[in-house]
């Protein structure tokens, strides 16, 4: 009879420095972020993400979330925790893009206590980029790509 199949040590997620991410963004956490354990609830985390990638999308003004055309629909996401977080601190959330695809692009997003040099948490998510109406894959737009290649973890 054979074990089931445990996760390696070496396959585990480490927490990254600050200098793997390339722009920021801080974000004020609510009382509401709390959970019965002190510390911000894990669902939560997944909004930041959100929070991070669109708001550096609208900024760069690739994405018109009223009009534009082209959408990016969340297919996967993970997140790996390392530190708790909890109100009343500013997180900072660093954003990188690990791959640019035909329709696809994987972000990746390192949250760090306001000041601290390691991640407390960091994770990914993949946006599909799909015409509004419908729903089908199309190519990224031009201008999405120039603004995700700076970007781009080397």
């Amino acid at each position: 009879m054979t074990e089931p199949a445990t996760p390696s040590s070496a396959a585990r997620t480490t927490p990254e420095p600050r200098s793997a991410y390339h722009v920021f963004r801080a974000i004020g956490t609510r009382w509401m972020d709390n959970d019965v354990y002190g510390h911000v609830n894990n669902v939560v985390y997944y909004s930041w993400f959100d929070t991070a990638v669109n708001a550096y999308l609208i900024e760069q003004g690739v994405l018109d979330i009223e009009r534009g055309t082209t959408i990016g629909l969340v297919v996967e996401t993970q997140c790996n925790y390392f530190a708790p977080l909890a109100f009343p601190q500013t997180v900072e959330a660093g954003l990188r893009v690990a791959r640019l695809g035909g329709s696809s692009v994987r972000y990746e997003v390192g949250l760090f206590a306001q000041g601290a040099l390691q991640t407390a948490a960091a994770g990914h998510f993949v946006h599909v980029y799909v015409d509004r109406t419908t729903r089908r894959p199309v190519p990224l737009p031009g201008p999405l790509r120039a603004a995700l290649q700076p970007l781009l973890r080397v």
